[in-house]
């Protein structure tokens, strides 16, 4: 296992319980220790803070101005806390829309320190926008990419190719155990599962109306809890009054609903489940988003299909449930790219590479 021999520092606009392994697993990476600096997120967002166990946790007042696309945040004491912790290296949100990173980027420059940006990824813009986006990009010594995708973006905004390096965005660890084993026949019909927060923009009103135009009327599996959970509820006893409301499970309480299911499909954008379906050895139904898809579900192991497109929806699971060989091939498959490629571990091992590059 390679490590970074220095001190550490990480900014985060808020440490979501999502991070926290992958951040402890990095921590513990760094011979000199690491401390993560973040605020709290605000209550519309209802995201779920977490409790580092191996890095340090400093939390600082996240000021929130404006809102919608004209979001800015300013982050009290960033430099206060350089200057207490001190640190070899920074890695920070390359998001612009932060107000007080530059200020802490200056600070580590001044006492010849390295800083690298964390993002999605940049895409295309033109004139002054494009400018303003590479100056902005060009404050860090490197940059870590969440997907190809987005390593491609900063490249073509004009950021050195050989100083970006990408960490596919993971929030799990490498499966401990053999993947769930599945007959090549469905018990007694099909079993689709969602896995995630019960909202508009996840569609689950849609993988509803998808399932009863199947003909072979599959079980569906709808874990998670929200805002629009008693409206699809009332949906469902209207089209698919069969269709299972589990409500919020976490961790090993997923477990039976995982091994249960021949197909996890997540309709809308966003969404963290996917990798812990794949490492179940499910195939996967997702809607495009920001690029950290692309590299994760592929021809291979499932289907990425347009966002807010039903018809799509509708026709790929059809085809998805017309071949079971097929569909176990594809979870086989599944279940080997977070196993061996994509997982917090190798994650973690691609920081620390670009942390020793600086």
């Amino acid at each position: 296992m390679i490590k970074y021999s220095g001190r550490l520092a990480l900014q985060q606009r808020v440490l979501p319980s999502y991070r926290v392994p992958f951040f402890d697993l990095l921590a513990s990476q760094c011979d000199g220790g690491m401390s993560v600096f973040a605020g709290q997120a605000q209550k519309v967002e209802m995201i779920a803070s977490g409790k580092t166990q191996i890095a340090k946790h400093s939390e600082t007042k996240n000021i929130h101005l404006l809102g919608g696309m004209f979001y800015l945040c300013y982050q009290q004491g960033f430099v206060n806390w350089l200057e207490e912790w001190n640190p070899d290296a920074l890695i920070v949100e390359a998001n612009p829309r932060y107000l007080s990173t530059s200020s802490a980027v200056k600070w580590m420059h001044q006492r010849g320190r390295k800083v690298i940006g964390w993002g999605l990824g940049s895409p295309t813009v033109h004139g002054i926008r494009k400018q303003r986006r590479l100056s902005f990009i060009s404050q860090f010594d490197a940059m870590i990419s969440y997907s190809r995708r987005g390593a491609d973006e900063y490249a073509a905004l004009g950021f050195a190719r050989e100083k970006i390096f990408v960490a596919h965005n993971s929030v799990s660890p490498a499966p401990s155990s053999s993947m769930t084993h599945r007959p090549l026949t469905f018990d007694l019909r099909p079993c689709i599962l969602f896995v995630g927060r019960l909202q508009s923009r996840k569609r689950v009103d849609h993988l509803l109306r998808a399932c009863a135009e199947m003909v072979s009327k599959p079980r569906l599996m709808i874990v998670g809890d929200g805002p629009e959970r008693d409206a699809l509820r009332s949906f469902a006893q209207e089209i698919y009054p069969s269709a299972e409301f589990i409500g919020a499970k976490h961790g090993l309480e997923l477990k039976p609903y995982f091994e249960q299911a021949d197909l996890f499909v997540l309709p809308g954008t966003g969404g963290l489940a996917v990798q812990e379906a794949m490492s179940y050895g499910l195939p996967v139904i997702v809607a495009k988003g920001d690029g950290t898809q692309d590299d994760l579900v592929r021809e291979n192991n499932g289907w990425q299909i347009p966002p807010e497109d039903y018809d799509a929806l509708v026709s790929t699971m059809k085809n998805a449930l017309s071949n079971i060989a097929r569909l176990r091939e594809m979870g086989k498959e599944s279940f080997r790219i977070v196993s061996e490629e994509i997982n917090i571990g190798k994650m973690a091992e691609v920081f620390v590479r670009a942390l020793n590059s600086i």
